[in-house]
């Protein structure tokens, strides 16, 4: 696991491209502690920083350079499979001087070009340099599991695992994506391809890009098709499943680094630590995060499945060090994020950092098996949307206004299900699973924002996906949804930076894209089956995880916000929200903005999320963006002079 970075060099002086790489390095130093290097020629500059898995020699370093000189790679990621295409390409006649998956990458790219990805069982972010033909090569893996920012700005063109490793260069531009900044407070975070800065964006996941003399050509090679469903049977199935399932774990086992697993208690995290168990001779080492809070803690589940499986496990409690720690945590996010998940998440990665270096996770059942419990509740409104003659569902829509005016969450509860009734299945979902509430947002923005926002609907972004699925079933185009939207631009980011930020790589076997193409042909009963959420997962477990562990309610990583709120994160909220708050004063109008926040110290825990995600937005804003409004420029003006 590594972080890269990149620019195209204007002929400025070689003492300046060395220093800008030193800075871009050092800004993603967390995401590579053991090694790094900096390569650059007339045209291209190259930063990588390592964090050693495989082959902890020098042979393994970066920027990797091809034996005839012509290719120049930073690679951040695995390949899983790279042992059998290394097999492959020494029968054809090739020679290694390394045991790493990175050297196997860049032969491959050498004789197949981007044909190449269809080849690699992996999370990664690639970056090849062609000498010869003056051609960048950008690729992202099929999911999204490694980041790449792409930056772009008339002629300059800069790419990176993060955007702090692009902000040293002195052409970055921080204005704001308007847009962007809308879907976050809807979604909590920033929907891929967008980024929060007006002149960058993600490459999206199982896309690659060529740079060429200033254009750019950008290519799907992967996408997920829920367009076939498989008529074997349940019993087949859970077969099928239990096979792929141990051999995504197998493969993610190779590591010359000491690994262990993340473990909550859950299905996900239960299944892959039993097989973990089954394939492996020495104990597993187990890494779970507990709460004061007995509404969210899971740890007695998890004690439960290292005691079956005869773990070394390690248990943390998050208590009063989220008041020390949040702002540090979460400036690890250079654009804001505000999945509150994100705090244990960093937890269990500090704890996992102190045992292991690698670290296999559970997330991607939900995503696959339909196991979150939105899917349940969208699954009813859609029952009734097909049920109902379409004059009462019209007639929904007064209706749910009458309810807004309410007060009381079952008011609003009811005000969600009348309009969702109201609107197409996608504009449903959307509604439904918004973290911003839809009529609050016009009372708190300022009119210059809406004015700069008047036709945009954040909806399109879960609009747009829905309706590109290749299948009629709602439920395949709900998860398919999913997959490009909440998964890449929520839980993958979370997970990447919380792990980075610990220098600990996380691998989860359940996003195996092998196990993502079998469960997109899964019928949608089998995996929503009445109200029982991932049923064929757990059908596929019954004998190796007990009945509680199997059928208990479902929790998820939560955490007692509205607590945190009035209690842990009071003097911060009160410091960030009750003063001058420079950025949400740029957009929102302020007052009311403080009301809300006095309201819900005064018990009325309505906002909570919508308090939440202005939090995370001031302390993001006075991170990176208030400093950067008043620092001095000269390095600036300089790079734009030998650009010209």
């Amino acid at each position: 696991m590594c972080g890269l970075a990149g620019f195209v060099r204007f002929g400025e002086p070689v003492e300046q491209t060395e220093a800008l790489l030193a800075s871009m390095g050092e800004a993603m130093l967390h995401r590579g502690p053991d090694a790094g290097g900096l390569w650059w020629d007339e045209k291209m500059a190259l930063v990588h920083r390592r964090l050693s898995i495989l082959d902890l020699s020098a042979a393994g370093s970066q920027p990797m350079h091809s034996a005839c000189g012509r290719y120049v790679m930073v690679f951040n990621g695995e390949i899983y499979n790279f042992q059998a295409l290394r097999d492959e390409l020494v029968a054809a006649g090739e020679t290694f001087v390394s045991h790493t998956d990175s050297e196997v990458l860049l032969r491959l790219y050498q004789q197949q070009g981007p044909a190449c990805l269809q080849r690699l069982n992996g999370m990664f972010a690639i970056a090849i340099w062609d000498s010869q033909q003056q051609k960048l090569f950008l690729a992202r893996d099929r999911l999204g599991k490694k980041p790449l920012y792409l930056y772009q700005q008339g002629d300059y063109f800069a790419f990176g695992s993060e955007l702090k490793a692009l902000m040293p260069l002195p052409f970055f531009n921080r204005d704001l994506n308007l847009q962007a900044l809308q879907d976050f407070f809807f979604y909590q975070y920033v929907p891929d391809p967008k980024s929060i800065f007006k002149y960058a964006r993600k490459l999206k996941p199982g896309h690659y890009l060529e740079w060429h003399q200033g254009s750019l050509t950008e290519q799907c090679y992967w996408d997920l098709s829920f367009a076939s469903s498989s008529a074997a049977s349940e019993e087949e199935l859970s077969h099928q499943l239990r096979a792929l399932l141990d051999d995504a774990v197998k493969i993610r086992m190779v590591s010359d680094v000491p690994l262990g697993a993340f473990l909550s208690g859950g299905v996900d995290s239960s299944a892959v630590v039993a097989s973990m168990a089954k394939q492996n001779e020495q104990p597993v080492t187990t890494c779970a995060i507990g709460f004061d809070s007995k509404k969210f803690d899971e740890v007695q589940y998890a004690k439960q499945i290292a005691r079956q499986f005869g773990t070394d496990h390690h248990e943390f409690t998050v208590r009063a060090n989220v008041t020390d720690s949040f702002l540090s945590i979460s400036r690890y996010f250079d654009e804001p994020f505000a999945d509150p998940s994100f705090v244990p998440t960093y937890f269990v990665a500090e704890l996992a950092r102190k045992k292991v270096t690698v670290a296999l996770a559970g997330d991607g059942g939900d995503e696959n098996f339909a196991g979150y419990s939105k899917y349940a509740v969208d699954q009813t409104e859609q029952q009734l949307r097909q049920k109902l003659p379409a004059w009462l569902r019209q007639a929904a829509s007064p209706l749910a206004a009458l309810a807004a005016k309410l007060p009381g969450t079952p008011a609003r509860k009811a005000h969600s299900l009348l309009r969702t009734l109201s609107l197409s299945p996608e504009q449903g979902f959307f509604l439904t699973n918004a973290f911003f509430n839809p009529l609050l947002w016009p009372q708190l923005i300022r009119p210059e924002l809406a004015r700069e926002l008047a036709g945009y609907d954040s909806a399109a972004v879960t609009t747009d996906a829905y309706q590109a699925a290749d299948t009629e079933d709602h439920l395949g185009r709900v998860l398919y949804t999913d997959f490009k939207t909440y998964l890449p631009g929520d839980i993958l980011v979370k997970v990447d930076r919380m792990t980075m930020a610990n220098s600990l790589e996380a691998r989860a076997p359940l996003l195996d894209y092998r196990l993502v193409e079998f469960a997109a042909t899964v019928p949608s009963r089998l995996k929503l089956h009445g109200r029982d959420k991932k049923y064929l997962l757990k059908k596929s477990q019954q004998g190796i995880l007990s009945h509680d562990i199997l059928y208990r309610k479902k929790m998820g990583f939560s955490v007692p916000l509205a607590e945190w709120l009035c209690h842990e994160l009071k003097p911060i909220g009160d410091a960030l929200l009750l003063a001058k708050a420079p950025g949400l004063a740029q957009f929102f109008v302020l007052p009311k903005v403080q009301q809300l926040w006095q309201q819900h110290q005064a018990g009325d825990h309505r906002y909570t999320q919508e308090l939440w995600t202005f939090l995370v937005f001031e302390a993001w804003w006075q991170h990176y963006i208030e400093p950067a409004l008043s620092a001095t420029t000269p390095l600036k003006q300089q790079f734009e002079g030998t650009a010209a």
